[in-house]
Formats: structure tokens, C-alpha cells, sequence
């Protein structure tokens, strides 16, 4: 490796390998004199090179990093911090007025006050990971997008697999220029971010997603490849950011993306090739759908990469048919290392209760969560089937459907559109294409939909919302 390759931009600075290395041994050797018990970094701050330089020093130092959200209430960040059991935490300055009313007893430093603690340091020839052989080195929390986030943890052998994967499905190389354009928060970017600096490739990062300044990087700079999530992707597309001719791979995960958004991508932008895979923070890299074989399975998420089982059981656990729905179950050498204060450690073939089928060529096909199943009169209605109609229509942003308690059905499926119109045309294109069952029996038009930081929807938090609203029209 060059030392004077550019690893990293971010908006700021541009920085080299060689300055990159200096920084993440530092920090590391920092931690490893900072007073600890559990050897756990919290950290509040927006995306940039502080980020992932704390990120990878406290990897190096055999430390666990946990990355806290800005989005959270003082009470969340109170409770993460109880639960994670961290021995400090760094927060931009800006966010430093949260904690003053920090009532948990663990050292807070304001990111300034760290930076000038490191430029203190005398330097160590060589940081030691510590003695265990596999640490685990990130602590994340689950999008909260159907409920109560959960603490997740990884260690380092889960990512170097990982690393590994995206080496041989998707070519990505030291040579790579890679966009991301969304939070470090979410798995899907951290992880692009981190990789690209494991391969030895640059990495521009942008602070937070704007369409403008992503679509200018895409012009202005020599980007090959992009992390994304389908909603990012879809507001690239309306301001035409793919139009530069020069070939870009696309990594999209996350959410659904629809049948619609992919073919105008494929249609209007040959010189783009995508990768749409299946994962989750629990299970990393499950299936991927490459451009290619969207053309014959667009509704697929494609198949499962080449070190990854998976198997759809019934519920007595034998093995479905293909074509029949089922739980899917995944054995992976990618998979998380449990849920915090689990007891159990996490089984061989691991579940998040996603329900779907395979075909015949062995191509995974989603229903959805288990747990979001609607049963409409002992009818069950899986919402993601509902949703994709929904948003293959041209007047919906985005949709959700949900479920919401009804003392004759028991529960009656409810639609929340974003910026839709023409809600009669909607409901009839719905009706054309579902059973009528399926049809959601109350509608609901927002602005905007409430997000995770990830830029998904809220399920959670939307659906307590239509609660509300239909206990104020009682």
C-alpha cells in the first residue's frame, strides 16, 4: 500500500494511509491506557473521520465501539449507556448539552477534549489487540424499525469473512473509489466505509445524505462504487445523478427497493451495474440480486452468496417445498455473535423471522416478518406484499401497512401513504392486483414518514401514530 494514497475525504480534509494509520494507533494506545472494566467505547458524533477513527482504534485496542444516535432522546441514550455498560464516552461538542443532565456515572469527554488528550501522547512502536483471540469490536443496536431496538454484538472474524465476500461477489479492490452517502450508523455504511479501508481503496463520506452534493461527487469525483439504501436511490434518480457515463457499481441494501426504480436504473443507465442484496445486522450478507439477474427475477432478492446456506422450514421445521413459503433460516460464517446479556448463544442456523420462499434455480423470495403478520378474520396478510403495489404506483413516495386492532376482524389492515394523491385510483390498483382481503380498510396520506437513522421507516413509531389518529376521530 501507497502511504501517501488517499484513504479517506470527508468533506474536511483529505487524508492519507499513512496519516490514517498514525490516527488509528493513537487512538488505540489512548484507550489502552484509559481506566476500564468492560473495554467499551461509546460515542456520539456525525460521520467523518473522527467516527471511524475511533471505530478502528478501539478494533486495534481490543476494544468494543458503540456508536450512539443522534436522533435518540436523553432518556435512550441513558438507557443504551446502562445496558452497553460502557466505560466512556466521546461527543461532538455540539451534542455535549444532552449530557449535562447525564445521570449514569461514566466519564463523558467532549470530542475536543479527546483530540487534544491524543496530541499529548508519546507514541508506542505497536499497538497489541489484547489476548483474546476473536474480541468483539461493535456493538449496534437493531433499527427499532418493528419494535424495541435490541443490542447486537460482532466480532472481528464475522467482518474479515465479510470483507472476504464482498471481495469475491462484487470485485471491489484496493483501485475502488467508494461513495458513502448515508449515516455511519446504519451497518450497511459502516460496514462500506470500514471495507474500503481494509481493501486499501479511498472513500469519500459525506456528512449526512443530500441528492446535490451526492450527485456532484458522482460528477466531480472518480467514483466506481456506491453504498446506498432504495429511498437514497430513488431521490438520486429524480434529479438524473446518474448521468455521468462512467461505470459505477451500485450496492443497495436495506430496504425494499422497488420493481420499478431498479428497471429505470437498468433502462436509462447501462454504465451502472447493481448488487440489491438481503441482510441484516444480526445475519450480514444473506442473498444478492445483480443487474443481470433482475431481468429474469425481478421480484427476487436473489441467491445466497457462495458461503451462506439457507433453508425454508415449515413450522415443525421440515424443509418447504419450492415455491412454498416458510421461515427462513440461515447458516453463516458472517453471522453476529448474539444479542447482549443473551444467555443463549446464538444457534448454528439462525432465524430473524423473515417468512419466504425459494424457486426451482434456488432464488430466495421474500414474504416478510413474521412478526408483522396481519390476521384479518383468521387470514393472515403479510404487509410487504401490500406495500410493494403500493409503491409501484406512480402517485406514492413510500407506503407501510400495518396492522391495527379490531374488536370484529380482530385486526384490519391500514395503509399510510407518503405524498400520495388520487387515493381512489390508488385503492383500485390495489384491488386489480390482491385479493380483497388484502385491500387495506383505513387509509392514511402524510408528508413524511418518521425514519430511523438508517432511513427507514419507523413501523413502530408509524404505527403508534395511526393509533392515535383514529383514537382522535372516536
Amino acid at each position: 500500500m501507497n502511504p501517501d494514497h488517499i484513504a479517506i475525504i470527508d468533506g474536511q480534509e483529505k487524508i492519507t494511509y499513512q496519516d490514517w494509520y498514525e490516527r488509528v494507533q493513537t487512538s488505540a494506545q489512548w484507550l489502552q491506557q484509559a481506566p476500564h472494566e468492560q473495554k467499551r467505547v461509546a460515542f456520539l458524533l456525525s460521520n467523518g473521520a473522527s467516527f471511524l477513527q475511533i471505530f478502528a482504534g478501539a478494533a486495534s485496542a481490543g476494544w468494543t465501539a458503540i456508536p450512539l444516535d443522534p436522533r435518540w432522546s436523553h432518556e435512550e441514550y441513558v438507557a443504551k449507556l446502562l445496558l452497553s455498560k460502557s466505560d466512556l464516552v466521546i461527543v461532538e461538542d455540539r451534542y455535549m448539552k444532552r449530557f449535562e443532565k447525564h445521570s449514569v456515572d461514566i466519564p463523558v469527554l467532549s470530542l475536543s477534549e479527546w483530540e487534544e488528550s491524543l496530541s499529548l501522547m508519546t507514541h508506542s512502536p505497536c499497538i497489541k489487540s489484547g489476548s483474546e483471540e476473536n474480541p468483539v469490536f461493535y456493538m449496534g443496536f437493531t433499527s427499532g424499525s418493528t419494535g424495541s431496538p435490541k443490542a447486537f454484538i460482532r466480532r472481528h472474524q464475522s467482518w474479515i469473512e465479510s470483507f472476504r465476500t464482498t471481495a469475491d461477489a462484487f470485485g471491489i479492490t484496493h483501485q475502488d473509489h467508494v461513495l458513502i452517502i448515508g449515516t455511519l450508523l446504519s451497518s450497511h455504511f459502516l460496514y462500506g466505509a470500514i471495507s474500503t479501508l481494509y481493501f486499501g481503496g479511498t472513500m469519500t463520506l459525506l456528512e449526512k445524505f443530500a441528492p446535490v452534493k451526492a450527485k456532484k461527487a458522482l460528477e466531480t469525483e472518480d467514483i466506481t462504487v456506491m453504498y446506498t439504501v432504495p429511498t437514497m436511490t430513488e431521490s438520486l434518480l429524480e434529479i438524473d445523478a446518474f448521468g455521468r457515463r462512467n461505470p459505477l457499481l451500485v450496492l443497495s441494501s436495506g430496504a425494499d427497493w422497488n420493481i420499478s426504480s431498479k428497471k429505470q436504473l437498468v433502462t436509462h443507465y447501462p454504465h451502472v451495474t447493481f448488487f440489491d442484496f438481503y441482510g441484516t445486522s444480526e445475519l450480514s450478507f444473506v442473498s444478492y440480486l445483480s443487474s443481470n439477474d433482475f431481468l429474469q427475477k425481478p421480484s427476487s432478492v436473489g441467491r445466497p452468496f457462495s458461503s451462506i446456506q439457507v433453508e425454508v422450514r415449515r413450522a415443525d421445521q421440515s424443509i418447504c417445498q419450492p415455491n412454498e413459503t416458510g421461515r427462513i433460516y440461515v447458516k453463516s460464517p458472517m453471522s453476529f455473535s448474539g444479542y447482549l446479556h443473551d444467555v443463549k448463544a446464538p444457534e448454528e442456523w439462525l432465524t430473524v423471522y423473515d417468512m419466504g420462499w425459494m424457486d426451482e434455480d434456488g432464488y430466495l423470495y421474500m414474504s416478510g416478518r413474521e412478526n408483522g403478520l396481519i390476521v384479518y378474520g383468521g387470514l393472515n396478510i403479510f404487509p410487504e406484499e401490500v406495500e410493494r403495489v403500493l409503491n409501484e404506483q406512480p402517485e406514492v413516495k413510500r407506503s407501510i401497512v400495518i396492522g391495527l386492532p379490531d374488536p370484529y376482524w380482530g385486526e384490519i389492515p391500514v395503509a399510510i401513504i407518503e405524498q400520495g394523491k388520487q387515493t381512489k385510483t390508488i385503492r383500485q390498483a390495489v384491488k386489480e392486483k390482491l385479493a380483497a382481503y388484502k385491500v387495506p380498510k383505513k387509509w392514511f396520506v402524510v408528508d413524511q414518514m418518521i425514519e430511523t437513522s438508517g432511513g427507514k421507516i419507523a413501523r413502530a413509531s408509524m404505527k403508534k401514530w395511526a393509533e392515535e389518529q383514529l383514537s382522535c376521530k372516536q
